[in-house]
């Protein structure tokens, strides 16, 4: 059971820094100064882990929910055994053992069933309060137009009209959203399942704080490295 824990959580935080790493980079130019242009880098995981974790936390006050109204004797969402949820909504929602349970020979259906459930939870709540997020925090396509333009950036090509921006930058950053909100809740879900020595939202938030930490090293001595060292840490 350790080792398949371990397995568990090596091949979930492998995967989340291969997701973190990538990335889409919208070439942009100075209005102002010919020659001299950067790259306006979306990454995969667009919204972070920020969907996730409010998907957890909702997961979690629904938990507590359950357990206030049975103590007061109307267990509208489900009963609990101990810490344990063993009927309704509550039940549900919870991601089982699956790998523990499958290696001792105690897997059964109603696990998988249970096992999608929280599946798609995650997924969908991640897509649903990414998109949230992306409206709410100023990083939709219009905002982020109007952010490139006050620094007298535009893409080259194209006449300077924050319009034109808007809807180029609609064109990746609502994929991102959709698909990078499901990537965190797929991993956050799959850590819980398979049984990794953390949550999922643990892992996610640890590489994408030690990744932001790498980011920052690099930038701060990209330009003492070699050529070719250079080359590799971009």
């Amino acid at each position: 059971l350790q080792i398949a824990a371990i397995a568990a959580t090596i091949i979930v935080f492998a995967v989340s820094v291969y997701g973190q790493a990538m990335k889409v980079e919208i070439p942009l130019a100075f209005g102002k100064v010919r020659g001299y242009g950067m790259r306006w880098p979306l990454n995969f995981f667009y919204t972070s882990n920020i969907p996730v974790i409010l998907t957890a936390a909702l997961i979690a006050n629904i938990e507590l929910a359950g357990r206030l109204l049975e103590k007061t004797g109307y267990p509208l969402l489900g009963t609990f055994s101990g810490n344990s949820p063993i009927s309704g909504a509550v039940f549900w929602i919870r991601a089982p053992e699956l790998v523990q349970n499958i290696i001792t020979g105690s897997f059964s259906y109603i696990q998988l069933i249970q096992s999608l459930t929280y599946l798609l939870l995650m997924v969908g709540g991640s897509i649903l309060f990414g998109v949230f997020w992306v409206q709410t925090a100023g990083m939709d396509a219009r905002s982020q137009a109007k952010q490139i333009m006050a620094a007298g950036l535009q893409m080259p090509g194209f006449r300077r009209d924050e319009r034109i921006l808007e809807k180029v930058l609609s064109r990746y950053i609502w994929p991102l959203t959709i698909l990078g909100g499901a990537a965190v809740g797929l991993l956050a879900a799959s850590a819980d399942l398979l049984g990794a020595l953390s949550r999922g939202t643990g892992i996610l938030l640890t590489v994408m704080i030690v990744y932001k930490f790498y980011e920052e090293i690099a930038k701060q001595h990209m330009m003492d490295m070699h050529p070719a060292l250079r080359k590799f840490m971009e």
